[in-house]
């Protein structure tokens, strides 16, 4: 198939997407209790804009709010609570330490998590850890866990730990052994990490992912298969396999927080290059990322509102 011919298919394919994105794979119904809501969040990350224009963007395209990486300053901190409160958004945290340094790194963990969740501003619907390294120690990552835990029970700010690369919760079954020492330590659920990491679509590590789904309060939406983090577009057929291995489990939370009556948050976190392929050269992106997260929204919202 010669580049012309390619570019006409793909043009096509994605327009029949457009007019019917959702398709046969796209059942799902299961009845929910009295106090379930579907909140689906926008990310800033790969926005080309200013604050306020990503979240009239978010807004305009249906999102109910946004995940924004906690800032250090008081000032950017103003302009994260005036952006949403003018588009009357809802407001997620994404927040965690970057040093390598382990009592750096921890420090400074411990004083954004409690300024996220002690805020004068507005209590957030979530905060979301990027917590610890996956080089720190089980003892080491200890302490990072049990002060989001005795920091939610004073706050009542629901705090959760990303399952990601590089982070204490980079492994299925690593992940597991603290489930399983922590009762109480609660999910932020993006398996496309997992992946990943097992080289797979975790077939072998169901027990581990059924563990990690039934402490999961909030989801990072983006499909990853064997050898990557994130396909390059969720909507061309050849990643069916994949898209549908990552609504099954997406579709077991859904179903826990129906039963229970209780808020589901949902990230669509497509990210842009080097997550998003790109083309030998040029660095031009293989897909549109703000296009394929607006996707995968719509689609959802329609398969769990």
């Amino acid at each position: 198939m010669n580049r012309k011919d390619f570019i006409h298919l793909a043009s096509a394919s994605a327009t029949g997407l457009l007019l019917n994105p959702f398709g046969k794979e796209n059942q799902f119904h299961h009845g929910g209790k009295e106090g379930f809501e579907l909140k689906i969040m926008a990310t800033n990350w790969g926005f080309k804009g200013t604050l306020h224009q990503f979240c009239a963007a978010a807004k305009m395209e249906g999102y109910d709010g946004v995940e924004i990486w906690w800032p250090n300053d008081q000032a950017p901190q103003e302009e994260m609570f005036g952006s949403v409160e003018k588009y009357g958004l809802d407001l997620g945290i994404i927040l965690g330490g970057w040093q390598q340094n382990y009592g750096e790194h921890l420090a400074t963990f411990r004083k954004v998590t409690t300024e996220a969740a002690t805020n004068t501003h507005r209590k957030p619907l979530y905060i979301n850890c990027h917590s610890g390294r996956d080089y720190f120690t089980p003892g080491q990552n200890a302490p990072f866990i049990e002060h989001t835990i005795s920091l939610a029970k004073e706050t009542g700010v629901l705090i959760c730990h990303e399952t990601h690369r590089g982070r204490i919760h980079f492994a299925a079954h690593i992940t597991r052994e603290y489930l399983e020492k922590y009762p109480e330590l609660r999910l932020t659920f993006d398996v496309s990490h997992w992946c990943n990491v097992h080289e797979s679509l975790l077939h072998d590590q169901d027990e581990s992912v059924e563990l990690a789904i039934a402490r999961t309060d909030h989801v990072h939406a983006r499909i990853g298969y064997a050898e990557g983090p994130q396909v390059n577009d969720p909507r061309a057929p050849e990643w069916k396999q994949a898209v549908d291995r990552h609504l099954s489990w997406w579709d077991k939370i859904a179903v826990r927080k129906k039963d229970r009556g209780e808020r589901l948050t949902i990230l669509t976190e497509f990210g842009p290059a080097d997550y998003m392929q790109t083309i030998p050269y040029t660095r031009q992106p293989l897909a549109d990322q703000w296009a394929i997260n607006v996707y995968m929204m719509h689609m959802l919202r329609k398969r769990y509102q």
